[in-house]
Protein backbone atom coordinates (compact mmCIF):
# COMPACT_ATOMS: atom_id res chain seq x y z
CA UNK A 1 0.00 0.00 0.00
CA UNK A 2 1.63 3.49 -0.38
CA UNK A 3 1.89 6.07 1.63
CA UNK A 4 -1.12 8.66 2.27
CA UNK A 5 -0.15 12.09 1.83
CA UNK A 6 -2.59 14.84 3.03
CA UNK A 7 -3.17 18.14 0.98
CA UNK A 8 -5.68 20.91 1.14
CA UNK A 9 -7.64 22.28 -1.20
CA UNK A 10 -9.48 25.85 -2.17
CA UNK A 11 -13.00 26.03 -2.88
CA UNK A 12 -16.00 28.09 -3.47
CA UNK A 13 -18.92 27.43 -1.15
CA UNK A 14 -20.87 26.24 -3.98
CA UNK A 15 -18.77 23.78 -5.79
CA UNK A 16 -17.84 22.09 -2.34
CA UNK A 17 -21.65 21.80 -1.63
CA UNK A 18 -21.73 20.28 -5.10
CA UNK A 19 -19.12 17.92 -4.63
CA UNK A 20 -20.73 16.64 -1.34
CA UNK A 21 -24.07 16.02 -3.52
CA UNK A 22 -22.39 14.25 -5.89
CA UNK A 23 -20.10 12.34 -2.91
CA UNK A 24 -23.76 11.38 -1.34
CA UNK A 25 -25.56 10.37 -4.33
CA UNK A 26 -22.19 8.00 -5.64
CA UNK A 27 -22.64 6.93 -1.96
CA UNK A 28 -19.20 7.67 -1.62
CA UNK A 29 -17.60 7.10 1.94
CA UNK A 30 -15.35 10.26 2.07
CA UNK A 31 -14.99 13.35 0.57
CA UNK A 32 -11.23 11.63 0.13
CA UNK A 33 -12.55 8.91 -1.37
CA UNK A 34 -14.25 10.53 -3.82
CA UNK A 35 -11.65 12.81 -5.05
CA UNK A 36 -9.37 9.48 -5.30
CA UNK A 37 -12.07 7.80 -7.83
CA UNK A 38 -11.98 10.93 -9.77
CA UNK A 39 -8.34 11.79 -10.22
CA UNK A 40 -7.89 7.39 -11.60
CA UNK A 41 -10.59 8.04 -13.65
CA UNK A 42 -9.09 11.36 -15.04
CA UNK A 43 -5.73 9.67 -15.44
CA UNK A 44 -6.30 6.76 -17.31
CA UNK A 45 -8.56 8.74 -19.81
CA UNK A 46 -5.67 10.54 -20.31
CA UNK A 47 -3.12 7.65 -20.18
CA UNK A 48 -5.41 6.20 -23.11
CA UNK A 49 -6.05 9.09 -24.87
CA UNK A 50 -2.13 9.68 -25.03
CA UNK A 51 -1.49 6.45 -26.80
CA UNK A 52 -3.54 7.44 -29.51
CA UNK A 53 -1.81 9.07 -32.47
CA UNK A 54 -3.74 11.86 -34.63
CA UNK A 55 -7.42 12.60 -33.51
CA UNK A 56 -9.60 15.25 -33.67
CA UNK A 57 -11.33 16.76 -30.04
CA UNK A 58 -13.44 19.21 -29.14
CA UNK A 59 -11.95 21.68 -26.09
CA UNK A 60 -14.68 23.19 -23.91
CA UNK A 61 -13.90 25.92 -21.19
CA UNK A 62 -16.16 28.28 -19.35
CA UNK A 63 -14.13 31.09 -18.19
CA UNK A 64 -14.76 34.88 -16.39
CA UNK A 65 -14.33 36.90 -18.81
CA UNK A 66 -13.51 39.35 -16.37
CA UNK A 67 -10.61 38.21 -15.31
CA UNK A 68 -7.94 40.88 -16.55
CA UNK A 69 -6.09 39.50 -19.59
CA UNK A 70 -7.12 35.96 -19.56
CA UNK A 71 -9.03 36.24 -22.82
CA UNK A 72 -5.18 37.89 -24.22
CA UNK A 73 -3.61 34.57 -23.13
CA UNK A 74 -6.48 32.46 -24.19
CA UNK A 75 -5.68 33.82 -27.74
CA UNK A 76 -1.97 33.74 -27.68
CA UNK A 77 -1.99 30.02 -26.63
CA UNK A 78 -4.41 28.78 -29.51
CA UNK A 79 -2.01 30.88 -31.74
CA UNK A 80 0.95 29.34 -31.06
CA UNK A 81 -0.83 26.25 -31.64
CA UNK A 82 -2.35 27.30 -34.98
CA UNK A 83 -1.35 23.97 -36.63
CA UNK A 84 -3.63 22.02 -34.14
CA UNK A 85 -6.62 24.84 -33.92
CA UNK A 86 -9.17 24.45 -36.56
CA UNK A 87 -12.09 26.60 -35.38
CA UNK A 88 -13.49 27.99 -32.31
CA UNK A 89 -16.62 29.44 -31.37
CA UNK A 90 -17.24 32.07 -28.32
CA UNK A 91 -20.80 32.13 -26.62
CA UNK A 92 -21.66 34.70 -23.74
CA UNK A 93 -23.31 32.61 -20.61
CA UNK A 94 -23.74 34.92 -17.90
CA UNK A 95 -22.75 38.80 -17.25
CA UNK A 96 -19.73 37.10 -16.12
CA UNK A 97 -19.27 33.54 -17.60
CA UNK A 98 -18.62 32.71 -21.20
CA UNK A 99 -17.68 29.57 -23.32
CA UNK A 100 -15.29 28.66 -25.41
CA UNK A 101 -15.70 25.26 -27.82
CA UNK A 102 -12.61 24.72 -29.68
CA UNK A 103 -12.16 21.92 -32.45
CA UNK A 104 -9.06 20.24 -32.45
CA UNK A 105 -6.90 18.34 -34.95
CA UNK A 106 -3.37 16.69 -34.72
CA UNK A 107 -1.04 14.41 -32.26
CA UNK A 108 -3.05 13.37 -29.50
CA UNK A 109 -0.08 14.05 -27.06
CA UNK A 110 -0.02 18.17 -28.66
CA UNK A 111 -4.09 18.45 -28.32
CA UNK A 112 -3.67 16.92 -24.51
CA UNK A 113 -0.80 19.90 -23.92
CA UNK A 114 -2.88 22.42 -25.38
CA UNK A 115 -5.51 21.26 -23.60
CA UNK A 116 -3.84 21.39 -20.35
CA UNK A 117 -2.16 24.77 -20.67
CA UNK A 118 -5.45 26.45 -21.35
CA UNK A 119 -7.36 24.57 -18.68
CA UNK A 120 -4.41 25.36 -16.22
CA UNK A 121 -5.18 29.37 -16.60
CA UNK A 122 -6.52 31.34 -13.97
CA UNK A 123 -10.07 32.12 -14.23
CA UNK A 124 -10.75 29.18 -16.04
CA UNK A 125 -14.04 27.91 -14.16
CA UNK A 126 -14.61 24.70 -16.24
CA UNK A 127 -12.43 22.35 -18.69
CA UNK A 128 -12.85 19.71 -20.84
CA UNK A 129 -11.41 17.67 -23.91
CA UNK A 130 -13.25 15.38 -25.31
CA UNK A 131 -11.68 13.32 -28.11
CA UNK A 132 -14.21 12.33 -30.97
CA UNK A 133 -11.77 10.22 -33.27
CA UNK A 134 -8.59 8.38 -33.02
CA UNK A 135 -8.03 6.96 -36.63
CA UNK A 136 -6.86 7.73 -39.79
CA UNK A 137 -7.68 11.84 -39.03
CA UNK A 138 -4.58 13.00 -40.22
CA UNK A 139 -4.35 10.64 -43.41
CA UNK A 140 -7.77 10.95 -44.77
CA UNK A 141 -9.10 14.40 -46.82
CA UNK A 142 -10.49 17.38 -45.01
CA UNK A 143 -13.97 19.57 -45.73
Amino acid sequence: MSDIVRFSVSLETDLLTGFDRYCADGQLATRSEAVRQLIREKLTQVAVARDAGDVAASLTLVYDHHRAKLTDKMIEIQHQSADCVVSSMHVHLTHDLCMELIALRGPAAELHRLAAELSGLKGIHQAQLVVARADGVAHGHTH
